[in-house]
């Protein structure tokens, strides 16, 4: 692995140059890389961060994806990480018409990265330096502790989709506010409203007050509003330490519960525990937002590299060459679902809609189909509402706001459904639904979504851990369980239970055939059986695990 040569690093300044031009925010320094099969084989495993801690399974993967490659041998264009500087990898066998295409590319990567608040948690340090400090750190446990290290992993990244990345992006993008804040939000959206049940007219009254406080004395109208209030209603000031108290309570995840509370953890001798255990959590925390944005970054990559490329002077007599390296990454597939492909796809048909002045309330109100399709008030605000997306949202809000039916019909989108065709004995797909809410849910069915576990305090009693799963409408993974939890059971030090939901099973749906002399019952094969849903527990003790409903 070595750096870029100088011309191609000319290349990419220039890129830089054009693509800031453009509007694109990134930082001035950025470390290109020349790498080979092999290398990229032995980084794939490890997410393309050179210096992320040794794992077996690392070693697994790499196995993997050496067999992989040697049935379907083929090159990546690219790989960029979110580090400070960003990095990126590139074969070194590329032209430089193609460099530029990838460039741009990877610039729109690290764009997204530096800019969407989804990644503000990655933003103040160098992820590289600090997994570099974790792997010695693990290296040198390793010689110490042989395999029980190894076994700390293994437990640790059974729960390692389980952190609280929310809790922490909330806390970074909403800071701590002051007590005159919170004393001003309990007091008119919970005293006001929840205590005092006080009707819409006081509640208004209220916020009269409250400004003309304020515009008598910026410095000391909010002390006067508030001195009245303790005048009038003494228990104010005890029921705002209540909730003070019960609001300051931060919520730990799994993992961060462990290494809070787990007295096996606190011993002397299993101390050593604790930073592995916060090595894989941290790690986690870093990659979340890349699996929860990657329609929406790969789009905007997509989107930036066709789009600068074709106005790039450097590529004449490639533009064949860029058509077909173009065509294979970003083609949309009838069966399936090619992140690149719909992202790309979306962001040019929200540019276009917000040029038009489509995203407006008069807009929406319109109900005349050939006004709908004429309605043009040429804006010009379609790339600053696409950076304005390109900030604020994620994978979920992206689709859900704009993938309507106007887009299913453009793009002649389906959902395919699959059956067996009996008589010659293969599969066949089909078309089941061109409704935008049939494939919003065939989207959202590919998204990340881990469950959401949580510790109940007060069923945790007597050394016991208690988890509750917050049921959504998906059952846990059922193998996972017994291995997940046995993990647990060890970094806990004593028993856990795991309350979560899962299907009761339902006897078929049967209907009746009338036959001369015969009445036999004969499954429906397409009734629909209503699924229904049973609380249990499952107990780990002394590596033993046993259900039983609630």
């Amino acid at each position: 692995m070595e750096l870029i040569s100088q011309h191609t690093k000319k290349i990419m300044e220039g890129c830089k140059q054009r693509a800031r031009k453009a509007g694109l925010h990134f930082d001035d320094e950025t470390l290109e890389y020349i790498v080979t099969n092999r290398d990229l084989l032995e980084l794939t495993p490890k997410v393309m961060i050179p210096t992320l801690y040794d794992y077996w399974v690392h070693d697994v993967e790499v196995l993997k994806e050496k067999g992989r490659y040697e049935l379907y041998p083929n090159n990546p264009y690219e790989t960029v990480i979110n580090t400070r500087p960003a990095i990126s990898f590139y074969n070194d066998n590329n032209p430089d018409w193609m460099n530029v295409m990838i460039f741009y590319h990877v610039l729109a990567h690290i764009d997204f990265f530096q800019n969407n608040l989804y990644f503000r948690q990655t933003w103040e340090y160098d992820f590289t330096g600090r997994a570099l400090s974790d792997k010695r750190m693990i290296a040198k446990l390793r010689s110490e502790k042989g395999r029980w290290l190894d076994y700390i992993i293994e437990f640790s990244r059974g729960l390692d989709n389980l952190v609280n990345y929310h809790g922490e992006l909330a806390r970074l993008n909403h800071p701590q506010r002051t007590n005159a804040s919170k004393m001003l939000d309990f007091y008119f959206d919970v005293f006001l409203q929840s205590i005092k049940n006080e009707k819409i007219s006081a509640y208004v009254k209220e916020v009269e007050r409250y400004n003309d406080c304020l515009e008598q004395s910026k410095q000391l109208g909010e002390k006067t509003f508030f001195a009245d209030i303790f005048r009038r209603h003494p228990e104010f000031d005890a029921l705002f330490k209540k909730y003070l108290e019960k609001t300051s309570e931060r919520k730990l995840d799994v993992l961060e519960y462990l290494l809070a509370h787990s007295e096996f953890l606190s011993k002397e001798k299993n101390r050593w525990m604790k930073p592995v255990i916060e090595v894989v959590r941290k790690t986690s925390l870093f990659f979340q937002p890349q699996i929860r944005t990657k329609i929406m970054n790969e789009g905007w990559a997509s989107y930036w590299h066709e789009t600068l490329f074709l106005q790039d002077d450097r590529i004449k007599g490639h533009e064949v060459d860029f058509a077909r390296t173009h065509a294979a990454v970003t083609s949309m597939p009838r069966v399936g679902l090619n992140p690149y492909a719909l992202g790309m796809r979306l962001f040019f048909f929200i540019e276009e809609l917000a040029d038009k002045g489509k995203y407006s309330i008069e807009f929406k109100r319109m109900l005349d189909r050939t006004k709908r399709e004429q309605f043009d008030r040429k804006t010009g605000q379609g790339k600053n509402f696409l950076y304005s997306i390109r900030e604020n949202l994620n994978d979920f809000l992206f689709i859900n706001t704009f993938v309507d039916q106007d887009f299913i019909n453009r793009h002649k989108l389906f959902v395919a459904g699959r059956r067996l065709n009996q008589d010659k004995g293969v599969w066949e797909y089909y078309v089941k639904s061109r409704s935008v809410e049939a494939y919003r849910k065939m989207l959202f069915d590919t998204l990340y979504h881990p469950p959401s576990i949580e510790i109940d305090t007060e069923k945790s009693k007597d050394g016991l851990l208690y988890l509750v799963h917050r049921f959504e409408g998906k059952p846990l993974v059922k193998e996972f369980i017994s291995n997940t939890m046995l993990g647990i059971e060890y970094l806990w030090g004593a028993p856990v239970q795991l309350e979560t939901s899962e299907v009761v099973p339902a006897a078929p749906a049967q209907t009746r055939l009338a036959i001369p002399g015969l009445t036999m019952p004969v499954e429906e094969e397409h009734a629909p059986r209503e699924i229904k849903w049973q609380r249990v527990v499952y107990t780990m003790k002394e590596r033993k695990l046993t259900k039983e409903n609630t």
